[in-house]
């Protein structure tokens, strides 16, 4: 019998892996199933970036390997972008990567910058693909904590007082998720003092900024960032391209010359005409951020009705396209509600438990959902 490697010991599959086999079960039965718990946007990449992938398909060479750093088009599109939107200077030459979708980037960092044994800072609640990535490469995750009382904000106070001495990377992720918290000048500003103080690479991971969000901010815009901190960032969300597999990576030379040495070796260039949409996505005037926020605004406030008629509370002024809901008082497992939910009233949401142990009392609700099934919902309560 061959047995596989002892590193899938230490992680689970995915729990929308499982769930959705459930749910696509349930469908196959017949069962009237409206799915809230997905970040997949349902809507489509603009005009201009569809036009660019048909057009790129016959040009010479468009089916040929790739460059591992992606097309130079590509990284001055995307300093371009982060100059005009977040006043951040990147050099398109030596401080940007492109890569096939920003959840790949959290592999290619952990490789890139940790040793087995080395200690990793992890918010609780947060993206699970941050722990089971340490576990993979043999890292070892070190949860902080993240609640209301504190706007979803570490205590970096309470976190200097622990030993640190073994940490090598920390994450975040403001617009946080999954809690729609935004980070204001002067936290963004401590985490930064904080990483320079244990020396600890810190990574912001940046795909929200632009939905429902009237402040989008990096961390690399403040003095002395790159020194200590990498920001990942990506095109699913704000253009609709999360199937395209688009991401990338800002950081100094050196940093961004680490992950490229393990990109390099996994694998062999972003296909030609995705990246030729990316830069025509990249290019997108102001019109189409309003338009997406129109689309995101009025499906917010159907779902904040139906939130309502679970009788969960929430806090109205998050951003990104996902609801952050307290259940209703009397109510303490986040499963079972969701699960209730799902077999009495044919609803998916997804249970604050599948982003750490703070997300228990809590439900997230997506905003990728059309306006009609949103209502659907709601007549079925």
């Amino acid at each position: 019998m061959i047995r596989t490697a002892d590193r899938l010991q230490t992680v689970e599959e995915y729990y929308f892996s499982k769930k959705l086999r459930e749910v696509r079960g349930l469908i196959a039965e017949g069962k009237p199933i409206i799915n809230m718990g997905i970040g997949s946007p349902d809507l489509a990449p603009s005009e201009e970036v569809l036009t660019a992938i048909k057009d790129s398909v016959t040009e010479a060479g468009a089916h040929q390997y790739q460059s591992y750093q992606g097309l130079p088009a590509l990284r001055q599109a995307i300093a371009d972008f982060y100059a005009s939107k977040f006043k951040v200077i990147a050099d398109p030459n030596t401080e940007i990567l492109p890569l096939m979708g920003s959840k790949e980037g959290i592999m290619h960092i952990s490789m890139a910058f940790l040793n087995a044994g080395d200690e990793v800072l992890i918010p609780n609640p947060g993206y699970p693909t941050y722990t089971s990535v340490t576990k993979l490469v043999g890292g070892v995750p070190k949860q902080y904590d993240l609640n209301a009382e504190n706007g979803w904000f570490p205590d970096l106070e309470t976190l200097q007082q622990q030993d640190l001495s073994k940490v090598k990377l920390m994450w975040v992720s403001y617009p946080h998720m999954p809690t729609g918290a935004s980070g204001n000048q002067d936290q963004l500003k401590r985490l930064i003092q904080f990483a320079k103080d244990n020396g600890i690479l810190l990574v912001n991971d940046n795909p929200y900024s632009f939905v429902l969000n009237e402040e989008p901010s990096s961390i690399l815009a403040f003095d002395g960032a790159k020194e200590v901190a990498l920001e990942l960032n990506s095109l699913s969300k704000t253009f609709n391209m999360a199937g395209w597999r688009v991401g990338m990576v800002l950081g100094n030379a050196e940093h961004i010359n680490a992950i490229l040495k393990v990109k390099s070796n996994m694998d062999s260039g972003m296909f030609y005409g995705i990246q030729k949409g990316a830069i025509a996505a990249l290019k997108s005037g102001e019109d189409w951020y309003r338009a997406l926020d129109k689309v995101y605004q009025k499906r917010k406030a159907l779902m904040l009705q139906l939130a309502d008629k679970l009788n969960c509370t929430y806090d109205k002024n998050a951003v990104g396209m996902f609801i952050w809901a307290k259940l209703p008082h009397g109510a303490s497992d986040s499963e079972d509600f969701i699960d209730n939910v799902l077999y009495e009233k044919n609803i998916f949401i997804a249970p604050g438990t599948i982003f750490g142990s703070n997300g228990e009392g809590y439900i997230r609700f997506s905003l990728c959902v059309k306006e009609e099934k949103i209502k659907e919902a709601l007549e079925r309560f």
